[in-house]
């Protein structure tokens, strides 16, 4: 039974090295015969490079593993988000988005075979050890990462909860290596958190966009907008948020938007090529809104904070965010593998790119904690998308046509243990909470009447 699948397997992955062989030698000729032939060139190559490392090489070696890490180094080649899935990838990927996991709590990439901590998640084993953004990833349980695939190195770091992992981390403030004993915990669903920062003021933190990320801040709005004292204005926090899935980005954006563009997908074939629309909402939410960013705010997060940005919904207050703007899909192949891949850039509602540029702030406003002795500033870590090797240029605009707005009317629009206390002493949100209150009084002078005399 063995012998019989191994050559399937073999058939199937040539056949898809086939595949993406020809549309990157099409790509870059006009000519149709011209492309034939140097991908007829090209597969011959490639096929000649197996036959001469299977019958000569030192050691023996595993046809199945060598076209895989063909694939696997062409695909990655082209961005630094589009890679093939083993089926322990590919599972490894579907339940970062569906159900809780045991972990550590990172969001990681990897840039020529270095794994680097782009967030951690908040609350989690890793965020609580001390972990940051920029960190390198260099051993995981002893185990060099040199030479792993990222979902290999995510793999090792997954695990049961209540069970010890150990990362040896490089930094560039350290002179040398430190290691992280780590317990895993459960990684679990919820995206959101929320509470009322005074009487009629509330802070959402969205972590992520999951499944039920739309559902959940539903929940927490109706409980928020119905509360004894009205809603008057609207932290969001979307800081550190590393992204999750466009349809939840785009339905939670909708939720704050009645009419008009939320985002707009294009991509080389016109299937994936469309737009995002508003839908009138049964619930008219007019009160002000202030967005917060950093730098580990990416993907679905920068499409929130763009499309709010645009259509002048919500003031946009903290650092310029990651800058992924690039929309990937995973498509089913046989055995359980996938393969993830870029089809198309994303434009805010007033056509611009986010692709390695990013959300820039209305407001810049730095992160800084409030300490016994003054005010200590927390400076920025890590990398920006366009600093990823292989990362996709930004286009200016979809159409060379920016899509119009309507104006309905101008508005101004963690430490361990996230808790009213640490919200108190965050300069970001207190300056959010600031620009709310300072509305509600501008609006209310507007509609007193002056005095006679």
């Amino acid at each position: 039974m063995t012998k019989i699948k191994k050559p399937r397997f073999k058939l199937w992955l040539l056949m898809m090295a086939v595949a993406v062989f020809w549309t990157f030698f099409a790509g870059f000729n006009r000519n149709l015969s011209a492309a034939s032939e140097e991908t007829y060139r090209g597969l011959k190559l490639f096929s000649d490079v197996i036959d001469l490392i299977e019958k000569n090489y030192v050691d023996s070696v595993d046809s199945k593993e060598l076209i895989q890490k063909a694939i696997q180094g062409m695909v990655q080649g082209l961005d630094p988000h589009s890679s093939l899935l083993p089926p322990e990838a590919f599972e490894e990927l579907q339940m970062e988005t569906q159900g809780e996991f045991g972990g550590i709590g990172i969001v990681i990439t990897q840039e020529d075979e270095v794994f680097k901590v782009i967030s951690p998640i908040e609350g989690t084993p890793a965020y609580k050890a001390g972990i940051v953004a920029g960190d390198r990833i260099i051993n995981v349980d002893g185990q060099s990462t040199k030479g792993m695939m990222l979902w290999e190195a995510v793999k090792k770091m997954r695990g049961p909860k209540g069970t010890e992992v150990v990362l040896t981390i490089e930094r560039d403030e350290a002179p040398e290596p430190l290691e992280f004993k780590l317990i895993r915990d459960l990684i679990p669903i919820e995206s959101i958190r929320h509470f009322t920062l005074q009487p009629g003021y509330g802070y959402i933190w969205i972590t992520n966009f999951r499944e039920n990320t739309t559902e959940d801040l539903e929940k927490i709005l109706k409980t928020l907008e119905t509360a004894s004292e009205p809603l008057k204005g609207l932290v969001l926090d979307l800081r550190d948020n590393p992204g999750g899935l466009l349809n939840q980005a785009i339905s939670v954006s909708d939720l704050f938007l009645n009419e008009g563009i939320i985002v707009s997908i294009k991509g080389r074939l016109n299937r994936h090529t469309q737009t995002f629309q508003a839908n009138p909402d049964t619930q008219t939410r007019t009160y002000p809104i202030v967005a917060l960013i950093n730098g580990g705010s990416a993907s679905a997060a920068e499409i929130v904070a763009g499309a709010l940005q645009d259509h002048k919904r919500a003031l946009i207050l903290g650092t310029t965010s990651f800058g992924k703007g690039s929309v990937q899909t995973v498509e089913n192949l046989r055995d359980g593998y996938g393969l993830k891949f870029t089809i198309a850039r994303y434009y805010t509602p007033s056509g611009r790119s986010i692709q390695a540029q990013g959300i820039e702030p209305d407001v810049i406003v730095r992160q800084k904690f409030a300490e016994e002795k003054g005010t200590a500033e927390k400076p920025e870590r890590g990398m920006k998308e366009k600093d990823l090797k292989n990362h996709l240029e930004p286009e200016s605009k979809p159409d060379s046509k920016a899509h119009p707005i309507k104006k309905p009317g101008e508005q101004t629009a963690y430490p361990e243990g996230l808790n009213l206390e640490t919200l108190k002493s965050d300069q970001q949100v207190q300056r959010a909470l600031e620009i709310l209150t300072s509305y509600e009084i501008f609006a209310g002078s507007k509609k007193t009447p002056a005095a006679g005399n």
